[in-house]
């Protein structure tokens, strides 16, 4: 069974007292004795810190919202996966849809990225999904497809499955754009199909046992009231979760959901 694994992407939002102090309700609610469930946050990048102090004496992950794909040199204000190991991140979220479509990243910035990220220790989140412009003109699968494989071109299936005993594996989230911030969300049905065909082409790609282990999430207008039943999907391993993540009373509900299905 896969381990069900429930993220909060907290996006350019938060201060960082407002950011510590939602980090240590999280904290609070998920301490190291629960570990059936991964519960990760990724706080704006000038927080990781100071969250990840907060997130220190509980089960909770800290994440990030992005790196380059570089390990040092004159790339003015971006990050390196390296550093963000420093700072003790265990995933980093790459190939946001917000990333595709307002700051123009393609599937080739993306598949460096994801590269440098898992061969500096980290994992990676993964995010896919087509627009409501694809979806109605039946090309889900089809973007589905290109994203996936564009953004994990030349990466093997050992490589994607990391090995090392740490948190440096992949990880997908399914995130329809038309879904993001909208309040509309994919049905459980729309939903567990989009996983169910992900989940065959990473096996055409890499294998059966690769893609029977990886995870996939489920992202866009997630919140307390549908958590339950996109859960329980047999293909939905979990939520990538961003307006709700912006609040323990809602969040929190989302990781309890996720517990009751193990």
């Amino acid at each position: 069974m896969r381990r069900p694994f429930v993220a909060g992407n907290w996006k350019m939002n938060t201060t960082a007292a407002s950011g510590c102090e939602l980090a240590r309700a999280i904290a609070e609610a998920v301490p190291t004795s629960r570990d059936e469930v991964d519960v990760l946050v990724a706080p704006p990048l000038p927080y990781l810190d100071c969250v990840d102090d907060e997130l220190a004496k509980s089960a909770v992950m800290l994440g990030a919202q992005n790196c380059y794909h570089e390990k040092e040199g004159a790339f003015t204000g971006e990050v390196s996966p390296q550093m963000l190991a420093d700072l003790d991140v265990d995933y980093v979220i790459l190939g946001h849809s917000e990333r595709r479509h307002i700051l123009g990243e393609t599937d080739e910035d993306i598949n460096k990225k994801v590269a440098a990220a898992l061969e500096a220790g980290l994992g990676v989140i993964l995010c896919v999904g087509e627009t409501l412009e694809d979806r109605e003109a039946g090309k889900t699968n089809d973007v589905l497809a290109q994203q996936l494989s564009g953004g994990l071109k030349g990466l093997t299936a050992e490589q994607l499955a990391g090995g090392t005993g740490g948190n440096d594996d992949l990880v997908l989230a399914y995130e329809p754009v038309w879904a993001i911030g909208t309040g509309k969300t994919a049905t459980p049905e729309m939903a567990q199909e989009a996983h169910a065909f992900l989940r065959s082409k990473l096996a055409e790609g890499w294998g059966d046992d690769l893609a029977a282990a990886t995870r996939i999430q489920y992202g866009g207008s997630v919140k307390p009231a549908n958590a339950a039943d996109l859960l329980a999907q047999p293909d939905i391993d979990g939520a990538l979760v961003g307006g709700a993540s912006l609040s323990a009373e809602n969040f929190l509900p989302i990781v309890e959901a996720a517990f009751a299905q193990v």
